[in-house]
């Protein structure tokens, strides 16, 4: 079971076991898996909380995580991006906490944002 962001203020083992999260797999790589495939760019990442899959964010222009949920029906994923560790269910357009994940638990630091392939008029082309 996953607990709502903010509701109890911390982790609970419970949540190990929550369908849609296995925390052994990790992550496919350092960047969105598709965008890094054709050359795009990505503003934020994502990962899927089931199968490690990387991919952008709703923002960025190809949401390639959120594509990566609806085809597979793996419904959670978890921030990719340093610092951040919250979890959102598509299905339930919901923030949780959840367990932690094998790591390493965010891109590298050093890694630039956005990343990819990036335009120059990159903030024209995000998805608001």
């Amino acid at each position: 079971m996953l607990l709502v962001r903010g509701r109890w203020g911390g982790k609970d083992e419970r949540m190990t076991n929550t369908p849609g999260i296995d925390a052994t797999v990790p992550p496919s790589g350092t960047g969105c898996a598709e965008c890094l495939e054709a050359g795009g760019w990505w503003f934020h990442l994502r990962r899927c909380a089931q199968c490690g899959h990387i991919g952008c964010c709703d923002s960025s222009p190809s949401q390639h995580a959120s594509a990566h949920s609806a085809e597979t029906g793996h419904p959670i994923v978890r921030s990719f991006e340093p610092g951040e560790d919250w979890f959102w269910h598509y299905g339930e357009s919901q923030y949780y906490d959840g367990p932690e994940l094998a790591p390493p638990a965010s891109r590298p630091e050093t890694q630039p944002v956005p990343g990819g392939n990036v335009p120059t008029d990159w903030q024209s082309k995000l998805h608001r």
